[in-house]
Protein backbone atom coordinates (compact mmCIF):
# COMPACT_ATOMS: atom_id res chain seq x y z
CA UNK A 1 0.00 0.00 0.00
CA UNK A 2 2.71 2.16 1.16
CA UNK A 3 4.51 1.58 -2.36
CA UNK A 4 1.49 2.56 -4.49
CA UNK A 5 0.53 5.71 -2.72
CA UNK A 6 4.57 6.85 -3.33
CA UNK A 7 3.57 5.63 -7.08
CA UNK A 8 1.00 7.69 -7.21
CA UNK A 9 2.41 10.95 -5.78
CA UNK A 10 4.96 10.50 -8.16
CA UNK A 11 3.08 10.16 -10.85
CA UNK A 12 0.83 13.23 -9.79
CA UNK A 13 4.29 15.44 -9.11
CA UNK A 14 5.65 14.55 -12.80
CA UNK A 15 2.22 16.25 -13.83
CA UNK A 16 2.86 19.56 -12.37
CA UNK A 17 4.30 22.54 -14.23
CA UNK A 18 7.84 23.24 -12.11
CA UNK A 19 8.29 27.04 -13.34
CA UNK A 20 11.61 27.52 -14.84
CA UNK A 21 13.78 30.23 -13.85
CA UNK A 22 13.02 33.19 -16.07
CA UNK A 23 16.15 34.88 -18.04
CA UNK A 24 16.83 38.76 -17.36
CA UNK A 25 15.80 40.78 -20.06
CA UNK A 26 18.90 41.36 -22.55
CA UNK A 27 20.61 44.92 -21.72
CA UNK A 28 19.23 47.78 -24.12
CA UNK A 29 19.47 51.49 -24.29
CA UNK A 30 16.66 53.69 -24.00
CA UNK A 31 17.09 54.26 -27.59
CA UNK A 32 16.69 50.39 -28.39
CA UNK A 33 13.58 50.33 -25.79
CA UNK A 34 12.06 53.80 -27.27
CA UNK A 35 13.51 54.80 -30.65
CA UNK A 36 13.99 57.96 -28.44
CA UNK A 37 17.40 59.44 -27.75
CA UNK A 38 19.10 57.63 -24.16
CA UNK A 39 17.99 60.07 -21.61
CA UNK A 40 20.76 61.47 -18.98
CA UNK A 41 19.02 59.14 -16.41
CA UNK A 42 18.32 56.10 -18.68
CA UNK A 43 22.58 56.38 -19.65
CA UNK A 44 23.91 56.35 -16.35
CA UNK A 45 21.68 53.13 -15.03
CA UNK A 46 22.92 51.60 -18.17
CA UNK A 47 26.29 52.21 -17.71
CA UNK A 48 25.86 50.56 -14.56
CA UNK A 49 23.78 47.93 -15.52
CA UNK A 50 26.69 46.94 -18.44
CA UNK A 51 28.85 45.93 -15.62
CA UNK A 52 31.89 47.44 -17.01
CA UNK A 53 35.07 49.40 -15.30
CA UNK A 54 33.29 53.14 -14.94
CA UNK A 55 35.30 56.10 -14.03
CA UNK A 56 34.43 59.85 -13.52
CA UNK A 57 37.53 61.40 -15.31
CA UNK A 58 35.82 65.01 -14.94
CA UNK A 59 32.92 67.06 -13.74
CA UNK A 60 31.28 70.03 -16.00
CA UNK A 61 30.66 72.92 -15.12
CA UNK A 62 27.09 72.37 -14.07
CA UNK A 63 27.83 68.82 -12.28
CA UNK A 64 27.42 66.49 -14.62
CA UNK A 65 30.03 63.56 -14.71
CA UNK A 66 32.50 62.90 -17.69
CA UNK A 67 33.10 59.33 -17.35
CA UNK A 68 35.49 56.84 -18.95
CA UNK A 69 34.71 53.17 -19.76
CA UNK A 70 36.69 50.86 -20.61
CA UNK A 71 36.05 47.24 -22.38
CA UNK A 72 39.19 44.66 -22.70
CA UNK A 73 42.02 43.96 -20.98
CA UNK A 74 43.29 46.43 -18.47
CA UNK A 75 46.92 46.32 -19.82
CA UNK A 76 46.75 45.36 -23.66
CA UNK A 77 49.39 46.64 -25.73
CA UNK A 78 47.10 48.03 -27.91
CA UNK A 79 44.58 51.04 -26.59
CA UNK A 80 41.75 52.19 -28.50
CA UNK A 81 39.72 55.12 -27.75
CA UNK A 82 36.17 56.41 -28.73
CA UNK A 83 35.08 60.05 -28.05
CA UNK A 84 31.15 59.55 -28.59
CA UNK A 85 29.49 62.77 -29.53
CA UNK A 86 31.14 65.95 -28.59
CA UNK A 87 28.45 68.18 -29.95
CA UNK A 88 25.64 67.52 -27.63
CA UNK A 89 23.34 68.36 -30.90
CA UNK A 90 24.84 65.06 -32.96
CA UNK A 91 23.20 62.08 -30.21
CA UNK A 92 23.74 59.43 -32.88
CA UNK A 93 27.58 58.68 -31.92
CA UNK A 94 27.05 58.31 -27.99
CA UNK A 95 24.12 55.88 -28.85
CA UNK A 96 26.14 53.78 -31.14
CA UNK A 97 29.07 53.67 -28.25
CA UNK A 98 26.66 52.73 -25.62
CA UNK A 99 25.49 49.31 -27.96
CA UNK A 100 29.29 48.46 -28.93
CA UNK A 101 30.30 48.68 -25.44
CA UNK A 102 28.38 45.77 -24.05
CA UNK A 103 29.10 43.52 -26.84
CA UNK A 104 33.06 43.59 -26.58
CA UNK A 105 35.12 40.42 -24.54
CA UNK A 106 35.51 41.25 -21.52
CA UNK A 107 39.19 39.99 -21.71
CA UNK A 108 40.89 40.85 -25.49
CA UNK A 109 44.07 41.46 -26.41
CA UNK A 110 43.01 45.47 -27.08
CA UNK A 111 41.66 47.76 -24.54
CA UNK A 112 38.75 49.07 -25.91
CA UNK A 113 37.87 52.79 -24.31
CA UNK A 114 35.13 55.11 -24.23
CA UNK A 115 33.76 58.82 -23.18
CA UNK A 116 30.54 57.56 -23.68
CA UNK A 117 29.04 60.97 -23.80
CA UNK A 118 31.68 64.00 -24.13
CA UNK A 119 29.18 66.71 -23.39
CA UNK A 120 26.92 66.14 -21.11
CA UNK A 121 26.00 69.22 -20.65
CA UNK A 122 25.45 70.11 -23.98
CA UNK A 123 23.51 66.44 -24.90
CA UNK A 124 20.61 67.66 -22.11
CA UNK A 125 20.25 71.31 -24.16
CA UNK A 126 20.67 69.79 -27.50
CA UNK A 127 23.61 72.46 -28.09
CA UNK A 128 26.39 72.02 -30.04
CA UNK A 129 29.04 73.68 -27.50
CA UNK A 130 29.26 72.54 -23.74
CA UNK A 131 26.90 75.00 -21.27
CA UNK A 132 29.43 77.76 -21.63
CA UNK A 133 29.05 77.10 -25.80
CA UNK A 134 32.90 76.44 -25.73
CA UNK A 135 32.96 73.99 -29.16
CA UNK A 136 35.07 71.25 -27.42
CA UNK A 137 36.19 69.89 -30.38
CA UNK A 138 38.24 73.61 -31.77
CA UNK A 139 39.45 73.16 -27.68
CA UNK A 140 41.97 70.39 -27.70
CA UNK A 141 44.69 72.61 -27.90
CA UNK A 142 44.01 74.91 -25.23
CA UNK A 143 41.71 72.96 -22.92
CA UNK A 144 39.60 75.89 -21.55
CA UNK A 145 36.87 73.56 -21.13
CA UNK A 146 36.55 70.81 -18.50
CA UNK A 147 35.43 68.49 -21.45
CA UNK A 148 39.07 68.98 -23.18
CA UNK A 149 40.87 68.87 -20.39
CA UNK A 150 39.38 65.33 -19.21
CA UNK A 151 39.93 64.41 -22.78
CA UNK A 152 43.59 65.34 -22.83
CA UNK A 153 44.53 63.26 -19.24
CA UNK A 154 42.81 60.58 -20.81
CA UNK A 155 45.26 60.99 -23.95
CA UNK A 156 48.16 61.34 -21.20
CA UNK A 157 47.86 58.84 -19.95
CA UNK A 158 46.32 55.75 -21.92
CA UNK A 159 48.38 56.71 -24.59
CA UNK A 160 45.77 55.24 -27.05
CA UNK A 161 47.04 53.71 -30.33
CA UNK A 162 43.72 54.68 -32.44
CA UNK A 163 41.43 57.66 -31.80
CA UNK A 164 38.14 57.02 -33.43
CA UNK A 165 36.07 60.35 -33.07
CA UNK A 166 32.18 59.69 -33.76
CA UNK A 167 29.84 63.07 -35.16
CA UNK A 168 27.12 64.12 -37.34
CA UNK A 169 26.45 66.66 -40.20
CA UNK A 170 23.43 68.93 -41.32
CA UNK A 171 21.78 69.10 -44.30
CA UNK A 172 24.34 71.18 -47.25
CA UNK A 173 22.29 69.79 -49.92
CA UNK A 174 22.93 69.64 -53.09
CA UNK A 175 26.79 69.16 -51.91
CA UNK A 176 26.53 66.82 -48.53
CA UNK A 177 25.07 63.87 -50.09
CA UNK A 178 26.70 61.04 -48.53
CA UNK A 179 25.56 59.00 -45.36
CA UNK A 180 28.69 59.03 -43.84
CA UNK A 181 31.87 60.79 -43.99
CA UNK A 182 35.08 59.87 -42.75
CA UNK A 183 38.58 61.97 -42.44
CA UNK A 184 42.18 61.34 -40.96
CA UNK A 185 44.53 64.05 -39.63
CA UNK A 186 45.63 66.60 -41.84
CA UNK A 187 48.37 68.68 -39.86
CA UNK A 188 51.54 68.85 -41.49
CA UNK A 189 53.09 68.08 -38.15
CA UNK A 190 52.09 64.50 -37.57
CA UNK A 191 54.58 62.01 -38.43
CA UNK A 192 54.11 60.09 -41.78
CA UNK A 193 53.16 56.81 -40.28
CA UNK A 194 50.82 58.29 -38.22
CA UNK A 195 49.05 59.73 -41.40
CA UNK A 196 49.33 57.11 -43.66
CA UNK A 197 48.21 54.36 -41.18
CA UNK A 198 44.76 56.65 -40.40
CA UNK A 199 44.04 57.59 -43.73
CA UNK A 200 44.32 53.97 -44.54
CA UNK A 201 41.92 53.32 -41.66
CA UNK A 202 39.59 55.34 -43.65
CA UNK A 203 39.61 54.67 -47.04
CA UNK A 204 40.13 51.20 -46.79
CA UNK A 205 38.14 50.37 -43.47
CA UNK A 206 35.52 52.59 -42.38
CA UNK A 207 34.82 53.10 -45.94
CA UNK A 208 34.54 49.67 -46.65
CA UNK A 209 32.74 48.97 -44.11
CA UNK A 210 30.51 51.16 -44.37
CA UNK A 211 29.72 51.20 -48.17
CA UNK A 212 29.39 47.15 -47.75
CA UNK A 213 26.56 47.91 -45.62
CA UNK A 214 24.57 49.66 -48.61
CA UNK A 215 25.68 53.39 -47.48
CA UNK A 216 27.47 55.81 -49.50
CA UNK A 217 30.29 57.68 -47.88
CA UNK A 218 33.08 59.85 -48.95
CA UNK A 219 35.84 62.86 -47.62
CA UNK A 220 34.50 65.12 -44.76
CA UNK A 221 34.61 68.57 -45.35
CA UNK A 222 34.47 68.62 -49.45
CA UNK A 223 31.29 70.20 -51.34
CA UNK A 224 31.02 67.41 -53.99
CA UNK A 225 29.21 68.10 -57.08
CA UNK A 226 26.12 65.67 -57.07
CA UNK A 227 26.35 65.29 -60.89
CA UNK A 228 29.68 64.79 -61.53
CA UNK A 229 31.14 63.87 -58.49
CA UNK A 230 33.76 66.41 -58.70
CA UNK A 231 35.17 68.43 -55.50
CA UNK A 232 33.69 71.55 -55.42
CA UNK A 233 35.41 73.36 -52.91
CA UNK A 234 36.89 72.16 -49.36
CA UNK A 235 34.53 74.29 -46.82
CA UNK A 236 35.87 72.08 -43.93
CA UNK A 237 38.33 69.53 -42.50
CA UNK A 238 41.82 71.12 -42.54
CA UNK A 239 44.94 70.88 -40.45
CA UNK A 240 44.08 73.18 -37.64
CA UNK A 241 45.79 71.49 -34.72
CA UNK A 242 42.98 72.49 -31.83
CA UNK A 243 40.42 69.59 -33.67
CA UNK A 244 40.59 66.20 -32.43
CA UNK A 245 41.66 64.09 -34.91
CA UNK A 246 44.39 66.22 -35.20
CA UNK A 247 45.53 66.32 -32.02
CA UNK A 248 45.19 62.89 -31.59
CA UNK A 249 47.37 62.70 -34.98
CA UNK A 250 50.60 65.10 -33.12
CA UNK A 251 49.80 62.86 -29.55
CA UNK A 252 51.01 59.87 -31.79
CA UNK A 253 47.47 57.88 -32.34
CA UNK A 254 46.29 56.81 -35.61
CA UNK A 255 42.74 58.11 -35.54
CA UNK A 256 40.18 59.89 -37.72
CA UNK A 257 36.80 61.84 -37.52
CA UNK A 258 33.27 60.03 -38.98
CA UNK A 259 30.29 62.10 -39.72
CA UNK A 260 26.69 60.41 -40.31
CA UNK A 261 23.71 62.51 -42.22
CA UNK A 262 21.12 63.90 -40.25
CA UNK A 263 18.97 64.17 -42.81
CA UNK A 264 18.73 60.00 -42.52
CA UNK A 265 16.44 58.18 -39.51
CA UNK A 266 17.76 57.99 -35.89
CA UNK A 267 18.40 54.27 -36.36
CA UNK A 268 19.70 54.84 -39.72
CA UNK A 269 22.59 56.94 -38.00
CA UNK A 270 23.22 55.07 -35.34
CA UNK A 271 23.83 51.72 -37.57
CA UNK A 272 25.68 53.59 -39.84
CA UNK A 273 28.30 54.68 -36.47
CA UNK A 274 28.44 50.87 -35.74
CA UNK A 275 29.12 50.14 -39.29
CA UNK A 276 31.66 52.55 -38.94
CA UNK A 277 33.36 50.83 -35.54
CA UNK A 278 33.19 47.59 -37.11
CA UNK A 279 35.74 49.30 -39.69
CA UNK A 280 38.02 50.64 -36.90
CA UNK A 281 37.95 47.44 -34.81
CA UNK A 282 39.50 45.77 -38.40
CA UNK A 283 41.87 47.95 -38.88
CA UNK A 284 43.23 47.13 -35.66
CA UNK A 285 43.03 43.22 -36.01
CA UNK A 286 44.47 43.61 -39.64
CA UNK A 287 47.05 46.09 -38.33
CA UNK A 288 48.71 45.49 -34.88
CA UNK A 289 52.27 45.48 -35.92
CA UNK A 290 52.39 48.10 -38.28
CA UNK A 291 50.27 50.45 -35.70
CA UNK A 292 52.81 49.82 -32.82
CA UNK A 293 55.83 50.87 -35.04
CA UNK A 294 54.37 53.57 -36.48
CA UNK A 295 53.48 55.07 -32.69
CA UNK A 296 56.75 54.49 -31.62
CA UNK A 297 58.43 56.08 -35.04
CA UNK A 298 56.55 59.11 -33.92
CA UNK A 299 57.10 59.18 -30.64
CA UNK A 300 60.96 58.99 -31.58
CA UNK A 301 61.02 62.20 -33.85
CA UNK A 302 63.37 64.67 -32.77
CA UNK A 303 64.18 66.68 -35.72
CA UNK A 304 62.78 68.29 -38.29
CA UNK A 305 60.54 71.50 -39.62
CA UNK A 306 58.01 72.79 -37.64
CA UNK A 307 54.56 73.99 -39.71
CA UNK A 308 52.41 77.27 -38.82
CA UNK A 309 50.00 76.65 -41.67
CA UNK A 310 49.09 74.18 -44.91
CA UNK A 311 47.33 70.74 -44.19
CA UNK A 312 48.68 67.18 -46.26
CA UNK A 313 46.11 68.82 -49.06
CA UNK A 314 47.52 72.55 -48.60
CA UNK A 315 50.69 73.42 -49.50
CA UNK A 316 51.96 75.50 -46.39
CA UNK A 317 52.92 78.97 -47.13
CA UNK A 318 56.80 79.41 -47.35
CA UNK A 319 56.92 81.50 -44.29
CA UNK A 320 54.45 78.87 -42.03
CA UNK A 321 58.03 76.44 -42.37
CA UNK A 322 60.55 76.93 -39.96
CA UNK A 323 63.85 75.09 -38.39
CA UNK A 324 63.07 74.01 -34.72
CA UNK A 325 64.34 76.04 -31.95
CA UNK A 326 66.19 74.58 -29.35
CA UNK A 327 63.33 75.34 -26.61
CA UNK A 328 61.09 77.97 -25.51
CA UNK A 329 61.76 80.00 -22.32
CA UNK A 330 58.87 80.65 -20.18
CA UNK A 331 58.78 83.48 -17.71
CA UNK A 332 57.93 82.47 -14.28
CA UNK A 333 54.37 84.14 -14.27
CA UNK A 334 53.78 82.66 -17.90
CA UNK A 335 54.59 79.30 -16.71
CA UNK A 336 51.97 79.55 -13.78
CA UNK A 337 49.70 80.61 -15.98
CA UNK A 338 50.39 77.56 -18.36
CA UNK A 339 51.39 74.82 -16.44
CA UNK A 340 48.45 72.71 -15.72
CA UNK A 341 48.00 72.70 -19.73
CA UNK A 342 51.34 71.79 -20.26
CA UNK A 343 51.01 68.92 -17.60
CA UNK A 344 47.74 67.50 -19.25
CA UNK A 345 49.67 67.25 -22.96
CA UNK A 346 52.38 65.66 -21.03
CA UNK A 347 54.64 68.51 -21.80
CA UNK A 348 58.01 68.49 -19.80
CA UNK A 349 59.98 71.66 -18.47
CA UNK A 350 62.96 72.39 -16.62
CA UNK A 351 63.81 74.80 -14.26
CA UNK A 352 66.20 77.73 -14.52
CA UNK A 353 68.08 80.16 -12.74
CA UNK A 354 65.78 83.00 -11.83
CA UNK A 355 62.63 81.08 -11.90
CA UNK A 356 62.11 80.94 -15.52
CA UNK A 357 61.17 77.82 -17.51
CA UNK A 358 62.53 76.23 -20.80
CA UNK A 359 60.25 73.75 -22.69
CA UNK A 360 62.60 71.78 -25.01
CA UNK A 361 61.55 71.22 -28.09
CA UNK A 362 63.44 67.58 -28.28
CA UNK A 363 60.60 65.34 -26.19
CA UNK A 364 58.03 63.40 -26.87
CA UNK A 365 55.43 66.11 -27.56
CA UNK A 366 57.89 67.66 -29.84
CA UNK A 367 54.86 68.42 -32.38
CA UNK A 368 52.87 70.31 -29.68
CA UNK A 369 55.58 72.07 -28.36
CA UNK A 370 55.72 75.25 -31.25
CA UNK A 371 52.38 74.98 -31.74
CA UNK A 372 51.48 75.94 -27.87
CA UNK A 373 54.59 78.04 -27.37
CA UNK A 374 55.49 79.91 -30.54
CA UNK A 375 54.08 83.70 -31.60
CA UNK A 376 53.67 82.35 -34.86
CA UNK A 377 51.39 79.73 -34.16
CA UNK A 378 47.65 79.76 -35.04
CA UNK A 379 46.24 81.36 -31.13
CA UNK A 380 49.35 80.07 -29.00
CA UNK A 381 48.55 78.85 -25.80
CA UNK A 382 51.45 81.78 -24.51
CA UNK A 383 54.20 83.33 -26.29
CA UNK A 384 57.62 81.87 -25.43
CA UNK A 385 60.91 83.19 -26.06
CA UNK A 386 62.70 80.83 -29.10
CA UNK A 387 65.85 80.33 -28.16
CA UNK A 388 68.79 78.48 -30.17
CA UNK A 389 70.64 76.83 -27.36
CA UNK A 390 69.02 74.72 -23.97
Amino acid sequence: MRGLLIALLTAVSSLVAIPAAQAAPPLRTGFELTGKWTTEAEEQAYLRATGLPLTQIGTTAQGRPIQLVRAGTRNARTVVLFICSQHGDEPAGREACLIRMRSLPRTSSVTYLFVPNANPDGRVADTRGNSAGIDINRDHLLLRSEEARAMAAVIRDWQPDVIHDLHEFGPSAPYYVKDVLWLWPRNLNVADGVHDLSESLSRSYVRISVEAAGRTSGVYGIYVDPVTGEPVRQVAGDGQERILRNTGGLKHGMGLLVETNVDNTPAYRVESHLKALDGTQSFVRDNRAGIEAANAASRAVRTGPIYFGGADNQPPDPSDVVAAPCGYVLTGAQYVEVQDELALHGIRSQYLRGGDRIVPVKQEARALVPLLLDARADGPLVSGQPVAQC
